[in-house]
C-alpha cells in the first residue's frame, strides 16, 4: 500500500485536500498550538489516521486525555479520507507537511510511503526490549512501528452467525455453495453482501486472499517469478476468473446497489442494524461491531472462490509511525512510551482482546469469534498470507482497476492487463532486476 502521482493537476488537488484536512497543516498547528518542548507553550501532536480507522484503540479520547494530564502534551487527530489516505500521506511527506504520528500498515508503508526514508527507526526505544515478537513491527532489520498486539488479523467473509442459524444456512466451502447461500438470503429480503467499493482497497479482500491461496497450491513460485519479471499477472488465467467471480456477485443482485458510493465507514452500522449478512473483510470489523453491539454475533470463513480455500492472514495493521521531519519527535516518542507502558498496554489489550506483544502484558481470554478462528484455521494451519505481503510496489492502481470493472469501464482481463503494464513500470522505477 507508493509513488507520488506525477500529474501536476492531480497532485495540486491532493495537496489542497491534504492541507485542508490538517486544519492549515501540521506546521501551522505547531507554530500556534504546539511549539517545541521548552518553548513555554503546550505541544500539540498531530496524529494522522484514516477515517475508516477512527475506532482505533490508540485514539480513544479517555486515553488521550490521560496522556495529556500526565505529560501536558495534547494529541489532535487528522482524519484522512479512507479512499485517499495513501495519496494524501505521500503528498504530506513529500512537501514537509508531516503529521507527528501516522497510523498505517507496516507492510504497506514499505511500498507506499518509503519507510526507510520517511520514518524514524525505533530500535533504541525502551519498550522494544519488552517485545515478544519484534518481527511484526520490523522491516529490514529495524523496528519502525509500534503496536501493543501481535495479532496479524485474518481476512475472509465476515458473516452474521445469527442470520445463518435462523435461516438454517451452513458456512459454504465452495463458490457454488456460496451462490446458494446468497440466493437464499436474497429470497428472504436480506442483502447478502455489503461491498463498500468507493474505498478502492476494499475491492481487494476477495482477490487478495484468493490469489494467494491459488498461488500457494498451484503456482508456489509465482510471487518470486512475478517479482523478478519471469511471469506476468495475466499468465495465471485463474486470476481473471477470481476477479469475475466477485463481479458476478454484484451482477446477480447479491450486493448493495450503490457499491461505488458506499464506504467502509458504513459497515459497522450495516451489521448492527442487520441490513446485510456478509462482507469481504478482516476480523477487525468483527471487533468493531461487537464492541458497539455485544448482542451481534459475527464469524469469519475463507473467501469461497474454490473448494476448501484457506483463510487469508494479513500482515499486522494499524501500527504507529513517527515521521523523520516532524518537529516533535521526542514528544511523539513519549506518546508511544505511554501507550507501551505495562498499565496502559494492559488496558488496551484487555479492552480490544488483543494477543499481547509485550512480555509483561497478559493476553486476555479471547472472544468467541477469535477463539473460533484459532481453533478452525490457525491451529490446524489452514491459513495463507494474503497477496499484499508478497508485492514489492504500490498496488493501489490494481484496486482502482478492480473498481473500473464494477463501473463497467474494464473487463477482468483488461484490469489485469493494464496492471501488468503498471506493475512493470513501478518495478522498473524502483530498480528491481528483471524490469
Amino acid at each position: 500500500m507508493r509513488k507520488i502521482n506525477k500529474r501536476t493537476g492531480a497532485a495540486l488537488c491532493v495537496l489542497a485536500l491534504s492541507l485542508a484536512l490538517s486544519a492549515c497543516g501540521s506546521n501551522s498547528n505547531q507554530n500556534s498550538a504546539g511549539g517545541k518542548s521548552g518553548s513555554g507553550s503546550k505541544v500539540t501532536l498531530q496524529l494522522a489516521i484514516s477515517k475508516s480507522s477512527q475506532d482505533s484503540a490508540f485514539v480513544d479520547q479517555d486515553l488521550l486525555k490521560k496522556f495529556e494530564e500526565q505529560t501536558d502534551i495534547h494529541v489532535e487527530l487528522q482524519l484522512l479520507p479512507s479512499e485517499q489516505v495513501t495519496t494524501v500521506l505521500q503528498t504530506k511527506l513529500a512537501v514537509g507537511e508531516t503529521p507527528d504520528i501516522v497510523q498505517y500498515n507496516l507492510a504497506s508503508a514499505k511500498t507506499d510511503l518509503n519507510l526507510a526514508r520517511n520514518f524514524e527507526i525505533l530500535d533504541d526505544q525502551p519498550w522494544v526490549s519488552r517485545l515478544l515478537n519484534k518481527e511484526v513491527l520490523s522491516a529490514d532489520g529495524h523496528v519502525y512501528s509500534f503496536h501493543v498486539s501481535q495479532d496479524t488479523g485474518m481476512q475472509g467473509v465476515v458473516y452474521n452467525k445469527d442470520m445463518f442459524k435462523e435461516l438454517g444456512l451452513s458456512v459454504p466451502s465452495s463458490y457454488e455453495e456460496f451462490l446458494d447461500v446468497c440466493e437464499k438470503l436474497k429470497a428472504k429480503g436480506i442483502t447478502p453482501i455489503f461491498m463498500p467499493f468507493k474505498d478502492a482497497w476494499a475491492t481487494n479482500i476477495w482477490p487478495g486472499a484468493a490469489f494467494a491461496d491459488y498461488a500457494s497450491k498451484h503456482d508456489p513460485t509465482f510471487w518470486d517469478d512475478v517479482n523478478s519479471g519471469k511471469k506476468k499477472w495475466t499468465d495465471v488465467p485463474e486470476f481473471e476468473t477470481i476477479v469475475n467471480q466477485q463481479y458476478d456477485l454484484y451482477k446477480k443482485g447479491y450486493t448493495n446497489t450503490d457499491i461505488l458510493s458506499d464506504t467502509y465507514d458504513m459497515a459497522v452500522g450495516k451489521f448492527i442494524n442487520k441490513e446485510v449478512a456478509m462482507m469481504f473483510m478482516g476480523d477487525w470489523l468483527i471487533q468493531d461491531v461487537e464492541t458497539k453491539s455485544p448482542d451481534t454475533h459475527l464469524g469469519l470463513f475463507p473467501i469461497p472462490y474454490t473448494d476448501n480455500a484457506l483463510l487469508g492472514a494479513s500482515p499486522l495493521g494499524g501500527q504507529l509511525f513517527i515521521p523523520k521531519k516532524t518537529k516533535h519527535i521526542e514528544e511523539a516518542k513519549k506518546f508511544l512510551d505511554f501507550l507501551g507502558s505495562p498499565e496502559i498496554a494492559q488496558q488496551i489489550v484487555d479492552e480490544q482482546k488483543y494477543v499481547s506483544i509485550f512480555k509483561d502484558v497478559k493476553t486476555p481470554q479471547l472472544p468467541e469469534y477469535k477463539q473460533e478462528i484459532v481453533d478452525l484455521y490457525i491451529t490446524p494451519k489452514k491459513t495463507v498470507t494474503t497477496m499484499n505481503a508478497y508485492t514489492l510496489v504500490d498496488i493501489s492502481e490494481l484496486y482502482r482497476n478492480f473498481q473500473d470493472v464494477f463501473a463497467g469501464g474494464k473487463t477482468a482481463k483488461d484490469a489485469l492487463t493494464v496492471w501488468d503494464e503498471k506493475f512493470a513500470q513501478l518495478m522498473k522505477d524502483k530498480g528491481i532486476e528483471g524490469f
